[in-house]
């Protein structure tokens, strides 16, 4: 288990947080929580304001995750948490040979995938994943667990590290100092579970994830 930025190469950008903070509303919160057209697609205050593939998101990201985990060609890769797929895309089109598979809770995620990847996708949710022990070269879970509650996520993180025959990475909201939790609680749309850099990795020991991760900071 280890403390790594295996997402370095994918594009950062400058978010309003104070302007968010000032703007949200509970029930905007809730409307966000349903993972539907507006979080996806809808206005940027609900969530990504138009998720939409595009290669240099994810290109440059699923190259470092073959290399540092040394992948072969025919590797079987989950990602939890896929939303329409793109990133499961962008590895089928670096390793051709390799088995991809994605799940999201999101029914309108999954409806709206890419097409060349929406065979491999499933609906299901992250706390109980439908598929039998050490099934995956790599499990990849980006900003995800932290949308359940406590319960759950804790769960959610047994079950990544069930189905991975070894190599695991994720990513989860948090901050490492107060100004960084006063800038999340601003920015946050729909986490439910929130933890310090180092109460998370406390958790990761108390249920057994041996896997990698890193951090969500909002700046």
């Amino acid at each position: 288990m280890a403390e790594i930025n295996l997402m370095d190469r994918y594009p950062r950008s400058k978010r309003p947080i104070e302007e968010r903070g000032k703007l949200l509303t509970e029930e905007q919160r809730a409307i966000s929580g349903q993972y539907g057209k507006e979080y996806f697609d809808g206005d940027r205050i609900y969530g990504y304001g138009g998720y939409y593939y595009h290669p240099r998101f994810w290109q440059d990201t699923v190259k470092r995750f073959r290399d540092y985990y040394n992948l072969p060609d025919n590797a079987s890769i989950l990602d939890v948490g896929c939303g329409k797929g793109f990133m499961l895309y962008d590895f089928k089109q670096l390793m051709p040979q390799c088995s991809i598979t994605g799940i999201d809770i999101s029914e309108y995620a999954i409806t709206n995938a890419k097409e060349e990847v929406k065979s491999y996708l499933t609906l299901g949710n992250a706390k109980e994943l439908p598929y039998p022990d050490n099934s995956f070269d790599l499990v990849i879970c980006i900003n995800t667990v932290h949308q359940l509650p406590p319960e759950e996520c804790n769960q959610s993180i047994r079950e990544i590290q069930r189905v991975t025959r070894g190599n695991a990475f994720m990513t989860v909201d948090s901050w490492r100092n107060e100004a960084e939790k006063e800038a999340m609680l601003k920015w946050f749309l729909t986490a439910k579970t929130f933890m310090s850099t180092e109460e998370w990795v406390q958790l990761f020991d108390e249920v057994g994830y041996k896997g990698d991760y890193y951090w969500f900071i909002a700046e």
